[in-house]
Formats: C-alpha cells, structure tokens, sequence
C-alpha cells in the first residue's frame, strides 16, 4: 500500500508514525506534503517517511489521509483527482463536521471515501476514533481505516449520523478529562499533597481507571462498586460528587458539543 498524506502537522504525524510502528505501513511507502517546512522536516524526522513539493506528487498512492484543516479540504481532494486523472484511490478525512457528501462531491466519481475523527491522545499511542464510509467505499476499505487509525489507539466503525455524537464524546472528551485531572490534583494540594506529586497521582489514577475498564470488560458501576466500602472515604467522596452534579455536568457536556458540532457541519 502506497500512503500519501495531505497536512503533516501533528495528528497527520502521529498517525503515519503509528502506521509505521504497527507494520501496517512502510516508512518507504508514505510520502507527505504540507506548505510548511517546519512541519515537513518533523514529519520526516518523526516518521522516516518523505515529502514531497505539492498535492500533484502524491498521484499514484492507494490511501490519502487528509488531515488539513477543514476549509482546505475540498479544495486539496479536488487537486488531488485532477492529478490522478482517471487512477483511483480511497481518501480519508479526518476534517470536523466535513461531510461524507460534501467529500464525494469535492471527489470525482470512482473515488472512495471515509470520514474519521481521532482525537488528540493520539499523539501518544492512545487514541479513540471513530470512522464512516462512504457510498462507494468497500469492506476492504473498512479494514484498511480501521488498521491506520487503531495503529495509535481505539478505532470504531460507526453510522456517519453517530459522528456528531463521536465528536461531541472522545473528540472533544478529552478536554473534559484534563478538567477533571486538574480538578484532582487540586483537591490533593487543598489536603497538603506537592502540587507534581498531586498531578501525577492525579493523572495515573485517571489512567489506572480507564485501562480497568477496557481490560476487564466490567462495566464501570461494577468496577465503582468494588472501590466502595460501606461507610468508608470513597462512598463520602462520591456522595459529594452526585450531589454537585458530576454525572449530570458530563452529560451535558457531550450533548452541547454534539450540538455545536452539528452546527458547524451544516
């Protein structure tokens, strides 16, 4: 498979370095192009990969990730076909609130489609998207999606009107998350723990929880319950917590960024 890149700025970096690591791709097989040297220069060093001067030099490639920012991506598919003539190949856009029909419109006929959404833990070789296809877009393609974007985290094939929902959940969730480690280590440096020492702890503990749930399969109420002695500092902690409205604050919060996703993509 032959890999093209559109935008090597960090999330196009992360994922062609994780592609590579996995063995889903070879460093010898990607090339990218970005208008910015700097950012072409941290690809190559981050990834082994090359680049190249323009959208033209990536005619010829199998898969094109295109992880430009949203206003620029009908303009750079549309290069991109026009450089292909009549070759074809599958792009993947991971632009918010870009649509699968805008994409196939921005494309020509016999090219395939899918829009994703990762988010930011990708960086680290810990992310969650999700992914659509589009109408012409086949299983094998599904599978190819599915290997590039689980090479640095969690990838889910989803119904494209769940996207919204995705964006609203793990694409914006992290920054909930950062609140609430932040909102921790607080509490820990208000009972006299260091401020690195509160952070830290803070952060692990966030991490410790998440990895339970998805290594043991047990849903988190279960896993809440086993933490929760009768009478003891943990059920005192989380009756503070329901009744200031921790649960009913995250709820919200998906579905106000799903909202204003949905916004911004019409």
């Amino acid at each position: 498979m032959r890999l093209g890149v559109i935008g090597c700025g960090k999330m196009g970096t992360a994922l062609v370095a994780g592609a590579i690591r996995s063995g889903a791709v070879a460093a010898a097989d990607v090339v990218g192009v970005d208008p910015y040297a700097e950012a072409r220069r941290h690809f190559e060093a981050t990834t082994g990969a090359v680049t190249a001067d323009g959208i033209p030099d990536l005619a010829g490639c199998d898969v094109v990730l295109l992880c430009t920012k949203p206003h620029d991506i009908r303009s750079a598919l549309q290069t991109l076909c026009e450089a292909s003539g009549d070759g074809s190949f599958l792009a993947i856009s991971i632009a918010a609130g870009i649509t699968l029909t805008a994409l196939q419109d921005a494309a020509r006929a016999g090219i395939r489609v899918i829009r994703a959404m990762p988010n930011t833990p990708a960086l680290v070789g810990q992310g969650a998207a999700a992914f659509c296809l589009g109408a012409t877009a086949t299983r094998d393609d599904a599978e190819t999606a599915k290997r590039l974007l689980g090479a640095v985290g969690l990838a889910v094939e989803v119904p494209e009107r769940l996207m919204d929902a995705v964006t609203g959940l793990s694409g914006s969730g992290p920054a909930y998350i950062y609140l609430v480690i932040e909102a921790l280590a607080d509490g820990g440096v208000r009972c006299g723990l260091p401020r690195a020492d509160a952070l830290r702890l803070a952060a692990q503990t966030v991490l410790g929880a998440a990895a339970m749930v998805l290594e043991t399969g047990e849903h988190p109420g279960v896993l809440k319950d086993m933490v929760t002695s009768p009478g003891g500092t943990t059920i005192a902690g989380i009756a503070e917590l329901e009744s200031r409205g921790l649960r009913s604050s995250l709820i919200e919060a998906v579905s106000s960024a799903t909202r204003r996703s949905i916004e911004l993509g019409s």
